[in-house]
Parts: structure tokens; C-alpha cells; sequence
């Protein structure tokens, strides 16, 4: 059994590990995952909780300079692990591209494009400027009620893009095409390929978690249209009804069984081009998967963890016999100085006077980086340098002030 000190060299050592690779004292819970990882210390969670604050304490009592020369007095393989550990090749991998190269961000216009987002913008942009393709910009804005757009946030979206050098050859605004969403999911019913669901969601998801179908899966394509016609004329009530994509109900994915392509949503759409022109709205994956297809997307770069969209669309592609277009993911960036920020998150803050505005420089926004003085030049070789890897990283934005320090004293 190790002691007391026994933990606490360990503690020691992975604290300078982590206080040397990133150049700051690190944090308690990344320390506490490192230590905990061994099964014989499980269950003495309590008592290495309160070492790791003590060694942590210790270590911002030491100089920066010497925490590489302590480490390597306690544990020269862990100073031999960071050496050996590959870095990230930087810039963007060539693409074998046969035809046209069609790429395409789309965001949901929330709020205004955040430094994430800016990631998106520059990449797609890139690769279809490299290869002489089309980039367009798709506002996927068909969610009045839960993720309601923002009037502003297209103005938003398209002026930061021109300003990163990212002006697209063509903007889509997905609520202006509810009727051809409409068309693929009529089609999709007289397939065999969807049905009108009442169950209640917890009712449902019961079924779907012990892989049964629910009794409305069964109902005949005649009877599925009727009732399809009754969602978009408005007779069923908010969330009376929704349109299910007939799936593998024993998938082992449970996310994956049956999902839900449309809704019925009341509340009005912001633009008042579209107002309560709908009753039954898409779901983000039908709508993107429409999209893309209708489109002509070609190549989609998206987050590696949204595997179960790919999936989801792909029993679309199917029925419809379309070709899915080619996928590649990259890892989840954070940002050091902003941690976990949502855009409602945002709101909130702003709402009630934590935050001036979308553009006060404390807020990871595009905009923001823009009152700060931060050149686009500078944004865009930062995004560029951070590859298309599957791996989670975490960055500073000292390497973007770097970058932006060289454009003016180069």
C-alpha cells in the first residue's frame, strides 16, 4: 500500500508533467484524473483531493524556470514521454479530389460565428480556394423554438467571413426550403421509409431502449400520408406528432433507432419572411442530409463526435439512392482563456450585464477579436496550422497573439 509521501511524489511528478508541457500551473481535476487512474488508489479519492491541492500549492511557490529540473530529477521518463510524443503535423493535408470540390459551413445562427467557429470558415474556405471549388455558406436555421435564430447573426456571419477572406461563392437559408424538405419526406413515407409517430417521447424512448417497435411503425403508407398532410396543415397540436425514419430498431445505437426527421413547432420563426408560415419543422440531421444532396456537397469536414449524424443520414441516402457525400473529422478545439462558453450561456450574460455586447473583448466571438484589433490574416493562418487531427487539443490564444505580432513587426 503506498503512503501518504508515495502519493504525493506521484501527485508531484504528473503535476510537473502537465505544469511543463502547457507552461502553467495546472489544474486540480486534469492532476486528480492522472493519479486516479491507478485502481489501488480508487478509493482514497478524499485523501488525494487534499494532497493535490498542497503539491499544487508547492509547485506555484517554484519558480517556472525549474519545474522542467525538478521533473527531471523525479522522473526523467515522464520529461523522455513529452519529447517522444509526435506533434500535430500543422497546415492542411492534400485531398485527392476527382470533379468539382463543393464544400460547405453550416452554422446556426444563434448568435454570431465564435473563434470555433472560425475554424469551419477558414478551413472549408481554404481547401475550395486551393482546389478551385465552391464554398457556400448554409444557415441551418430551421429550430424556431429551442435554438432560436437571430435576426443579426446572418448580417454576422456573412461580414465576418468576408472579413477572414472566406466570402462564399453561394449562401443558402435553409427555412426559405421547408417546401423541398416537404418533398423528400413525402417520398420517403410512399418508400416505406418514415411514418407519423404519436407516442409520447418517454413512452417511446422505453420501446426503443428495449429495441420494440412502437405500434404506429406498422401503418400503411396511405395512412402514413394522410397523416403526414394533417402535420403540415397544422391539426395535430405541439408535440403531437412527430415524423420518424423508419431505421434498425435493434441498432446498436440506441440514438440511432427510429429517429425523429420532423416536428410540429408553434412558435413563430424570427424572419418574418418565413413567420408561422410552418407547422412541422426538421430536425437538424434531416435538413443537413436534404442539403448536402441538393447542394451537391462533395466533401464535409465535421466533429468527430458527430458519428451518429452520418449514420442517421445515411438511412436517407439509401431510400432515396443518393451518395453520401465523403467525410473527415477533426478533434474538439478549447481555447485555454474561455473554457466551456455556450451561446446561451452568452445570452444570459449578456442579458443581465456581464458582458457588454457579442463584441466585448472578453467574449470568444469573431467580433470580438475584431475590437480587439486582431488582424484576419493572423485568425486565419492560426486555423490553418491546426490541421484536420481527431485528436482533442487545447491552445492558447498567446500563439494567435504570436501570430498576429509577426503581421506587424515581421
Amino acid at each position: 500500500m503506498l503512503t501518504t509521501d508515495d502519493i504525493k511524489i506521484l501527485i508531484k511528478k504528473y503535476a510537473l508533467q502537465n505544469a511543463v508541457k502547457y507552461n502553467k500551473l495546472p489544474q486540480a481535476g486534469s492532476v486528480m484524473g492522472k493519479v486516479m487512474a491507478a485502481p489501488e488508489l480508487r478509493t482514497r479519492a478524499k485523501e488525494i483531493n487534499s494532497l493535490v491541492g498542497e503539491v499544487l500549492d508547492e509547485i506555484n511557490n517554484m519558480s517556472p524556470d525549474l519545474w522542467e529540473q525538478e521533473l527531471n530529477r523525479l522522473a526523467p521518463e515522464l520529461i523522455a514521454e513529452l519529447k517522444e510524443k509526435k506533434e500535430p503535423e500543422k497546415g492542411l493535408p492534400p485531398l485527392d479530389i476527382k470533379g468539382l470540390l463543393v464544400m460547405r459551413f453550416a452554422p446556426n445562427p444563434n448568435g454570431p460565428p465564435t473563434i470555433g467557429s472560425s475554424r469551419g470558415i477558414v478551413v472549408n474556405s481554404e481547401y475550395t480556394k486551393k482546389y478551385k471549388g465552391k464554398f457556400i455558406i448554409r444557415f441551418d436555421d430551421t429550430d424556431p423554438a429551442t435554438k432560436r435564430p437571430m435576426l443579426e447573426a446572418y448580417h454576422w456571419y456573412l461580414d465576418d467571413c468576408e472579413w477572414l477572406g472566406a466570402k462564399p461563392d453561394e449562401v443558402v437559408i435553409a427555412s426559405d426550403r421547408i417546401p423541398k424538405y416537404y418533398e423528400v419526406a413525402e417520398q420517403l413515407i410512399k418508400k416505406g421509409g418514415a411514418y407519423v409517430c404519436f407516442c409520447e417521447q418517454e413512452e417511446f424512448k422505453a420501446l426503443k431502449d428495449e429495441k420494440k417497435a412502437c405500434l404506429h411503425r406498422g401503418k400503411d403508407v396511405e395512412e402514413n400520408l394522410t397523416l403526414w398532410k394533417k402535420m403540415l396543415s397544422g391539426e395535430f397540436k405541439e408535440q403531437g406528432a412527430v415524423l420518424r425514419i423508419k431505421t434498425d430498431i435493434s441498432h446498436k445505437d440506441p440514438a440511432i433507432r427510429d429517429w425523429v426527421a420532423f416536428r410540429i413547432i408553434k412558435t413563430p420563426h424570427p424572419r418574418p419572411e418565413v413567420a408561422d408560415k410552418y407547422n412541422a419543422w426538421p430536425l437538424l440531421d434531416f435538413e443537413g442530409a436534404v442539403e448536402d444532396h441538393l447542394l451537391g456537397t462533395t466533401l464535409i469536414i465535421r466533429g468527430k463526435d458527430l458519428t451518429d449524424s452520418e449514420t442517421r443520414q445515411r438511412y436517407i441516402y439509401k431510400y432515396m439512392g443518393w451518395k453520401y457525400p465523403e467525410t473527415m473529422h477533426w478533434g474538439r478545439v478549447q481555447i485555454h482563456e474561455f473554457g466551456k462558453l455556450s451561446t446561451s450561456g452568452l445570452k444570459k450574460a449578456i442579458a443581465d450585464g456581464t458582458y457588454t455586447g457579442w463584441d466585448d473583448p472578453r467574449v470568444p466571438t469573431i467580433r470580438a477579436l475584431r475590437r480587439r484589433g486582431i488582424r484576419s490574416e493572423a485568425l486565419r493562418k492560426f486555423m490553418i496550422e491546426l490541421g484536420l487531427g481527431e485528436t482533442d487539443i487545447s491552445i492558447s490564444l498567446d500563439t494567435l497573439y504570436a501570430e498576429d505580432r509577426k503581421i506587424i513587426d515581421p
